[in-house]
């Protein structure tokens, strides 16, 4: 065996140990064949056997500088493309995999843990979905991250360096197409330990936990792009279509109930204003407060009639969110459902809003709710964002979607995650915002740079209302940084369907009025 491939797999051995992967001798052993049958070693000339030195080194190498000398090792071998990340992400999930549990062991552990409580359980699963690369927190760990002060509050903002821009048009094409493939999509409960293809991420070191929530199976998972703490993924085990129903209501409060330290919500069900996946009904949450959860009341509304034990306010925010809390799930779910059953079918035309129209000769429907739990200890809250997907010629993505003027930061739909107040922005921001600084240093708007002309526009009016100067070293990053938070700011008021005016505030209480 070559020395090279030797250290490298007592080195992921040993990792194993540190992480608390590999439990005994008996795992270590089984595990080291395992890697030796993937690695295509027969074992003749293993001695399993470091020198004092390198026993020194191996204690502190990082799981990353592993996988890539194993990969450099196996490209060596003509078992991997080494110049291709999505074959090397392949193969060193299945390497990862060598050293996992069987999912039953690990849902043996999470029931064990569960009777503790409900954190340490999640606890010990989010570990397991780090320390196996599940999620690559080398990756993550290079997101950039900061806050900007608005009017309804201070706004995450995070530019994703492991994810690429979706066009809003594709993911509604997307939607419509036929399931024909094994696993169906990414969300299935068949992906756990599925090798994957170079269309389909690896998924051999996958670990999902089975869930009952209001009678039907679904599965915990987290989020391999970890956009925020414990960023966590609750699937139907049903490969179905994203459905905002009554019952989705109580799935979501029966999660809270069951994780009351994780918070969770639904994508609408509709495309634009839909997340990324409408194929396959799942919910996002985790141990995170958004934004949105720390907004002020712009003012209460009266109880519905039937459901004299929920308290209704609506947020100072910049969608549209009717914020329910109620100590009694039940009569929660059915103001919920009766708020949903109306908006469905309500128009507002003095607000631009119509429940339905004719698109290409067929009546699309418009309306849907984006719903939110949360579990307060003493009562349950239930976050309902009313919103609309509609387009017209002047805005063909989307009239509630984030105009033209802002598609140099924000193309995407505005789903859960940034309904709540947490900016997604892709990774080709991280070098643009670099390049424009430079750019606005000169005093120049980028317009002769073709990778900075989107922002040309936007640039010339922050050097009308900042200077040049403005944007020289650390401070003038900062202001750039502020500058998309308050674009990304002003694509959530494009995506509320009542504006935070007279005219709009008069049209919710109007809808409300109507229940």
């Amino acid at each position: 065996m070559d020395n090279r491939l030797n250290y490298y797999v007592e080195a992921l051995l040993n990792y194993g140990r540190r992480e608390g992967l590999l439990l005994s001798e008996g795992d270590v052993i089984y595990s080291r064949n395992r890697l030796l049958a993937l690695l295509q070693e027969d074992g003749d000339e293993y001695t399993g056997k470091l020198r004092p030195e390198e026993e020194t080194e191996i204690a502190d190498l990082q799981l990353v500088d592993i996988l890539q000398g194993l990969l450099l090792e196996a490209d060596i071998k003509n078992l991997v493309d080494g110049t291709s990340i999505a074959a090397c992400d392949l193969f060193d999930s299945q390497l990862m995999d060598c050293l996992l549990p069987r999912p039953s062991e690990v849902e043996a552990k999470f029931r064990l843990l569960q009777q503790q409580s409900p954190k340490a359980a999640t606890d010990y699963f989010y570990h397991l979905s780090q320390a196996s690369d599940y999620i690559r927190t080398y990756r993550v760990c290079k997101d950039e991250k900061w806050q900007t002060a608005t009017d309804y509050g201070m706004l995450d903002i995070t530019i994703n360096l492991s994810k690429p821009e979706k066009d809003p048009r594709a993911i509604k094409a997307a939607a419509t197409l036929k399931s024909g493939t094994y696993p169906q999509c990414v969300l299935c409960k068949e992906a756990m330990g599925y090798k994957g293809r170079l269309n389909y991420p690896g998924r051999s070191n996958h670990r999902i936990i089975p869930l009952t929530l209001a009678g039907e199976d679904w599965y915990l998972q987290y989020s391999p792009y970890v956009y925020y703490n414990e960023h966590c993924i609750v699937l139907s085990a049903t490969h179905r279509k994203m459905a905002v129903t009554a019952p989705t209501f109580e799935r979501l409060l029966e999660f809270v109930r069951q994780f009351p330290h994780y918070c969770l919500g639904s994508n609408a069900d509709l495309p634009i204003v839909g997340g990324s996946i409408l194929s396959h009904d799942h919910f996002q949450g985790g141990a995170y407060v958004f934004p949105m959860q720390k907004a002020q009341v712009l003012f209460s509304l009266p109880p519905l009639p039937d459901f004299p034990q929920v308290q209704v306010d609506y947020l100072n925010w910049p969608l549209s969110v009717l914020r329910l809390r109620s100590a009694a799930a039940e009569a929660l779910v059915g103001a919920a459902d009766r708020i949903l059953q109306a908006w469905r079918t309500y128009s507002d035309p003095a607000c631009a809003i119509l429940a339905q129209s004719a698109v290409d000769g067929k009546e699309e429907k418009h309306n849907t709710i984006t719903p939110i739990a949360r579990n307060l200890g003493q009562e349950y809250e239930l976050a309902l964002v009313l919103r609309n997907n509609r387009t017209s010629p002047e805005y063909p993505l989307g009239i509630f979607h984030p105009h033209a003027d802002k598609h140099h930061i924000k193309k995407e739909n505005i789903g859960l995650i940034e309904v709540m107040g947490l900016a997604v922005l892709p990774a080709r921001l991280q070098s643009e915002l670099q390049a424009l600084q430079q750019e606005l240093i000169k005093g120049k708007t980028g317009e002769n740079n073709a990778a900075l002309q989107i922002h040309s526009s936007w640039a010339g009016d922050l050097l009308k209302r900042y200077g040049a100067a403005a944007f020289r070293g650390e401070e003038g990053q900062a202001l750039l940084r502020r500058a998309v938070g308050e674009v990304f700011a002003s694509c959530l008021e494009d995506a509320g369907v009542y504006k935070l005016d007279a005219a709009g505030i008069e049209g919710v209480k109007r809808f409300y009025a109507s229940l």
